[in-house]
């Protein structure tokens, strides 16, 4: 939730300074730089304040900035939509039509969403695993304290963090907002990220890209063969799937696998 409210944040400032004579490059340059010192400034305000706390209490910290940005968002700019024009193709593509009958259609903008979203994954999955700073906070994430007593500094980790994830919220956010135009109800896509973690793992990267391919392709797979079926059988009317699948195999998984495809099974000794 906080990330999807900074994305807004920064996609509407996006939007608001690029709207004049400046060119995208420089209003995407000048918004990731306002991204940047708005994560700086929650983390030092705020979460900073809040380390070694119950996740609970985190959540909810997180959750009420989210609020914040999103209500502090409509004071500024109003509720308007508001679009932004990244350059991307919209034409629609038609693939395979050799195969399938009329083929598949494509949207070129989804697919270069896809190619950055991968190359996130990438530069981020290098990050943590080969550079010194990315070591220090997954032992900062696996234990605060014996991190601390390493010599690894708290305060400048937290800071990292929530830098790169106000960066990454932009990204998100422009993606988004060239998609569908920037709006309030893009805070709520974030949501679809509890499920993507609950059915990965929350302590793995990869199980993380696996749930995101295996709810994807469900809600679309789901709408197209299940609907039908439940509108058959039980007279329904039908749609809506995509809006409830990925919650109830979440469940699904909490109640039967709730360590998640990849996740650890954490066993407490008393």
């Amino acid at each position: 939730m906080l990330a999807a409210a900074g994305a807004l944040v920064g996609g509407i400032a996006a939007y608001s300074y690029g709207k004049g004579a400046w060119p995208i490059w420089l209003a995407i340059a000048a918004t990731a730089a306002i991204m940047g010192l708005l994560a700086y400034a929650i983390e030092r305000l705020v979460l900073r304040h809040l380390v070694n706390q119950e996740g609970i209490i985190l959540f909810m910290a997180t959750l009420g900035i989210a609020y914040f940005l999103d209500g502090f968002g409509q004071t500024l700019w109003g509720s308007d939509i508001y679009k932004i024009n990244l350059g991307l193709p919209k034409d629609p593509l038609f693939l395979f039509e050799g195969v399938f009958p009329g083929g598949l259609l494509v949207d070129p903008g989804e697919l270069v969403a896809a190619a950055i979203a991968a190359g996130l994954v990438v530069v981020l999955a290098i990050f943590f695993q080969k550079t010194r700073v990315g070591r220090a906070l997954r032992a900062v994430a696996d234990d605060h304290a014996a991190a601390q007593s390493v010599g690894i500094p708290l305060n400048t980790i937290w800071l990292i963090v929530w830098t790169v994830s106000g960066l990454v919220a932009l990204a998100a956010g422009l993606i988004w907002g060239a998609k569908l135009g920037v709006q309030f109800s893009i805070s709520l896509i974030a949501l679809k990220a509890l499920p993507v973690l609950i059915l990965g793992g929350f302590t793995s990267v990869p199980g993380a890209i696996v749930g995101g391919l295996i709810i994807g392709a469900g809600e679309k797979l789901s709408e197209v063969f299940l609907a039908p079926i439940l509108v058959k059988q039980f007279d329904l009317a039908g749609g809506g799937i995509e809006n409830w699948f990925a919650y109830m195999l979440a469940l699904v998984f909490l109640l039967f696998r709730p360590q998640g495809l990849f996740g650890e099974r954490i066993i407490e000794r008393v």
